[in-house]
């Protein structure tokens, strides 16, 4: 297997894994409190609506960016770059989150998914680059 494809699939399983854990701790509430914001009501179901709507487009460009990626196309490779950013924006964030005392995603399982995209997001990000070289 070619290895930017094996980091991307590697990633974009983390990432989605990831994602099916924000819905568990409620990632809109997560963010509003890195910012100050109070958490939205019980019930309040806006944001697991706009949460699960923007993520209709974002899997599917990850899964069409696994086809560009196989193909060697140039819009895989910078599918592939964007992929990259959101792992590293992923990781950082939840590590700001850490730094800053909120109590979401530091069960086990969800540090092993934080540091798995990290890896497999430099893996990737390398593995792009050296494609575009």
């Amino acid at each position: 297997m070619d290895p930017l494809l094996g980091f991307y699939l590697a990633n974009a399983t983390l990432l989605v894994c990831h994602e099916i854990d924000s819905a568990y701790w409620k990632e809109w509430d997560f963010f509003a409190g890195l910012f100050g914001k109070p958490p939205a009501p019980e019930g309040d179901r806006k944001g697991l609506t706009g949460f699960l709507v923007f993520h209709i487009p974002a899997v599917l460009a990850l899964l069409y960016g696994l086809l560009e990626v196989q193909k060697g196309s140039v819009a895989g490779n910078w599918i592939s770059l964007v992929v990259c950013g959101c792992g590293l924006f992923a990781f950082s964030i939840h590590m700001y989150g850490f730094n800053r005392g909120r109590p979401e995603f530091r069960t086990g399982i969800s540090v092993i998914i934080l540091v798995g995209i990290l890896l497999s997001t430099l893996g990737q990000l390398l593995c792009t680059i050296a494609r575009m070289g």
